[in-house]
């Protein structure tokens, strides 16, 4: 096994004791990578290793760690040997800035579009090349993965979508027209373009993850299906049952 800790004296300490006690080996010999911190350093180290297909089961060392499991430092070649897999596939953003670049990024959680100024965003949404809202005028705008259904965007008051589901959350940030829209949940196949309104006078930025490009102009996105991501839990901490029971969480 590979140890990646996050930048926390937390986390680094926990790898310490880790290492010294099952020793580990470069991350491209690994079986798998033990991320160590909160879900950011999960979402760290799956970028980091991202395409090399080797599995990552972290333990929290963090706050909230929803893609985490308990942190123990016992019986760890045990709790490998036992975890259960959860394949995501991210988000491809394509983004088109306003001096004509592009830039392009993958998501495990979201690409969200959020505006740089004090001036709200006016933003057109076309799916599968029709326009569904000809102007949408707010903060902001993401579209979120399964997984990603219980981060921003739940804090958005998206929609949490189960795993299997096949759907990714269109979820407006602080909509101010329409005021009734609340967002759509689209087919996991569906490909989104946000087209910015009133660009040089609503600047917005595109983010994917922790990946941001300003002033953009176009931002396309949809699910990337060649890039696969595993994940690894316990048993009785899978990821699907705890997107299921954050439903029902008061």
């Amino acid at each position: 096994m590979a140890f990646h800790a996050a930048a926390t004296d937390v986390a680094r300490a926990a790898r310490a004791r880790l290492v010294a006690r099952y020793g580990e080996v470069p991350p491209e010999q690994a079986a798998a990578i033990v991320a160590l911190g909160g879900d950011g350093g999960m979402l760290e180290t799956q970028h980091r290793w991202l395409g090399h297909n080797i599995p990552v089961y972290g333990m929290n060392c963090g706050s909230v760690g929803f893609l985490m499991n308990e942190f123990r430092e016992e019986r760890l070649e045990e709790r490998l040997a036992e975890a259960q897999a959860a394949v995501l596939h991210p988000l491809r953003m394509r983004a088109s800035t306003e001096i004509g670049g592009t830039a392009e990024a993958l998501a495990i959680n979201e690409v969200s579009l959020l505006r740089e100024t004090r001036q709200a965003a006016k933003v057109r949404i076309l799916v599968d090349g029709k326009v569904r809202l000809p102007e949408l005028i707010c903060d902001g705008v993401l579209v979120a993965t399964p997984a990603g259904s219980t981060a921003y965007n739940l804090s958005a008051h998206g929609p949490i979508v189960p795993l299997g589901a096949n759907l990714m959350p269109l979820t407006p940030i602080s909509a101010f027209r329409p005021r009734r829209w609340r967002g759509a949940l689209l087919p996991g196949e569906a490909a989104v373009v946000f087209e910015i309104l009133e660009a040089e006078k609503r600047p917005v930025a595109a983010v994917a993850d922790y990946t941001e490009v300003r002033d953009v102009r176009r931002v396309e996105v949809r699910e990337d299906r060649s890039v696969a991501l595993t994940l690894l839990f316990d048993p009785d901490h899978g990821l699907s049952e705890r997107i299921i029971a954050e439903q029902f969480t008061v």
